[in-house]
């Protein structure tokens, strides 16, 4: 990495100088026409990348030499006009290297094309397998992957032997159908020449929705909590990525209190506010039936909402006890009985593992935290499904859904359809701006200037909106980070459209210079706020206390966001 740091500006001269559609011409007659959601590992002077975004793609450009992808950030080029804005890619940049690649697929995301250019020599061959394993699994169905070997002589020692013969039978182990190969001249030196390889995965190579399908749909269930528990890590998978405490090559680890914490979350509508039995024998009456639910702890949950149960939230000691019972509760029958009883099909393996934890609680007030949830203990997923969670969730909950009302119309078939569609809700948060929009009040009394994020234009006494950055309809997210001031007219234009990258990088200082007046310069609310942030985002440090890896972890959820959901976007253009 040294040679590339030392000599980034030369290198970004050299890389810069060459036409994409020279270096590239051999496969880029495989791209597919409808742009999607992009990766370019070893992104160098971010060169391909921004063609790519030129393209409509959304690309995230993967380079670990730190001095050459700071001059490849300088370099994004973006959109002059308020037409492009709205239709433009975008590139957002990540420092990760493989063959770990551990940022990156933190993320959670799948990729319709990943680009590796020039990179794979850098690599030993001992890394080869395992490079490849990884970079399969990130890609979507249907997706390219394409690689690009050099051959020839190197004067630094940079690279490795490699063999495109090789190459290609690492990604047939992998499933990977060969596309394309072929071999060239570099187009500076005589005595360099290239390999390029495209393959493409066919389907869903991971396996992970047939799995899926067969626990929603036919797994024995004499009760909902199969059921439940999947909701469960679905609501976590899309919602909570930050929650994350470990990663390995096939495991994605998070707080069992967190599954608890969801757990009562999910149960307490249905069973404390309307009353829907989940197990033919529960007698809600007498509060028996259901292992995880005590009268002393859920049941005594009455006075709190799901939104009171987020996370950053505190409670008085006496409200932590009864809290901290339930999902002690909650965690102690997950473990014992859906957990258990989810297995591969026609195995007695279970698909997912957790451990619970004995720790003594103190009589205090408590915090709802990424720490004070592993006490509780630790919850272990496996990596791909995890990812399919994420990335399919707004697919998979519906389905998930209506097996659950099956299921509770054959144990009691008296209610309508339309009530079983509202008790389901996912209530994290009613729609509710009031604190953020009594902050704004507060600052406007003490004369600080405010502005719109979105069209900066300066906000007085006229009428004003507290905007969801990403829109409320489409992610249910109520964080102090996701609420912006705006002008009631740019509100109004952007509906429940998603933000544009373009937009985003244009509006960034507003944005940032917001963040810091109404949470960071209040004691009382910038816990809060990173709280929230690290929950939700990914990629961000849980001891991050400053704005710009929160501001770079939105740019990141953003993508993910039009990948996963497929939201329009909007773009405004201030006049400048």
């Amino acid at each position: 990495m040294d040679y590339y740091n030392k000599n980034a500006p030369q290198l970004f001269r050299q890389y810069e100088s060459l036409p994409v559609e020279k270096v590239h011409e051999p496969w880029l007659k495989l791209l597919p026409e409808q742009p999607g959601l992009a990766c370019d590992i070893g992104a160098g002077s971010g060169r391909d990348a921004r063609w790519l975004a030129t393209q409509g793609w959304d690309v995230v450009a993967v380079e670990p030499a730190t001095e050459l992808r700071l001059q490849g950030e300088r370099q994004n080029v973006l959109p002059a006009s308020s037409a492009s804005i709205k239709s433009s890619g975008s590139v957002t940049w990540l420092d990760d290297t493989l063959p770990e690649l551990k940022k990156l697929r933190a993320l959670d995301q799948r990729f319709n094309l990943i680009l590796i250019s020039a990179v794979w020599m850098h690599m030993p061959a001992a890394q080869h397998q395992r490079a490849m394993r990884i970079v399969s699994e990130l890609l979507a169905p249907g997706g390219l992957l394409v690689i690009t070997l050099r051959n020839g002589p190197d004067d630094h020692d940079r690279f490795f032997p490699v063999s495109a013969d090789d190459v290609i039978a690492l990604a047939q182990d992998r499933a990977l159908i060969s596309k394309y190969r072929s071999r060239g001249d570099d187009l500076q030196r005589a005595d360099i020449e290239w390999d390029s390889l495209v393959f493409q995965l066919p389907d869903d190579g991971s396996g992970s929705l047939p799995l899926l399908r067969h626990i929603i749909v036919n797994d024995n269930k004499a009760a909902s909590y199969k059921l439940g528990l999947l909701r469960v890590l679905i609501r976590i998978a899309e919602g909570a990525p930050g929650m994350v405490t470990r990663r390995t090559d096939d495991w994605v680890e998070i707080p069992f209190g967190l599954v608890g914490l969801y757990w009562i979350k999910t149960y307490l509508p249905l069973v404390l506010r309307h009353n829907l039995v989940q197990a033919p024998k529960a007698d809600h009456r007498n509060q028996t039936g259901y292992g995880w639910a005590k009268p002393q702890h859920f049941y005594s949950l009455q006075d709190q909402s799901a939104y009171d149960l987020r996370i950053g939230a505190s409670f008085n000691a006496e409200t932590s006890k009864r809290l901290r019972g339930a999902i002690h509760d909650a965690c102690l029958n997950i473990k014992n009985m859906p957990a258990k009883y989810i297995t591969y099909p026609g195995q007695s393996r279970q698909v997912f593992e957790c451990e619970t934890r004995t720790f003594r609680h103190r009589d205090s007030s408590w915090q709802i935290t990424k720490e004070s949830l592993q006490h509780f203990g630790s919850f272990r997923i496996p990596a791909q499904l995890w990812q399919t969670m994420s990335q399919y969730a707004c697919w998979l909950e519906p389905a998930i859904l209506n097996e659950w009302v099956k299921l509770m119309q054959s144990w009691r078939a008296e209610y309508s359809l339309s009530v079983y569609s509202n008790v389901f809700q996912w209530i994290e948060a009613d729609r509710d701006t009031s604190k953020v929009r009594n902050r704004f009040q507060q600052l406007q009394n003490e004369g600080k200037p405010l502005h719109c994020v979105w069209t900066e234009k300066m906000l007085g006494n006229e009428r004003y909106a507290i905007d969801h950055c990403f829109p409320w309809s489409r992610w249910l997210n109520n964080d102090l980070w996701n609420l912006m001031p705006t002008t009631e007219k740019a509100n109004s234009a952007k509906a429940d459209k998603l933000p544009s990258a373009a937009l985003m990088h244009y509006s960034k200082k507003l944005i940032v210079d917001w963040w810091q007046q109404a949470y960071l310069d209040d004691n009382s609310l910038q816990q809060q706020f990173f709280v929230e942030a690290q929950s939700a985002l990914p990629l961000l440090d849980d001891n991050a206390k400053t704005l710009e890896p929160v501001f770079h972890a939105m740019q990141h959820q953003r993508a993910r966001l039009k990948a996963n959901q497929q939201l329009a976007e909007w773009g405004y253009l201030r006049s400048r």
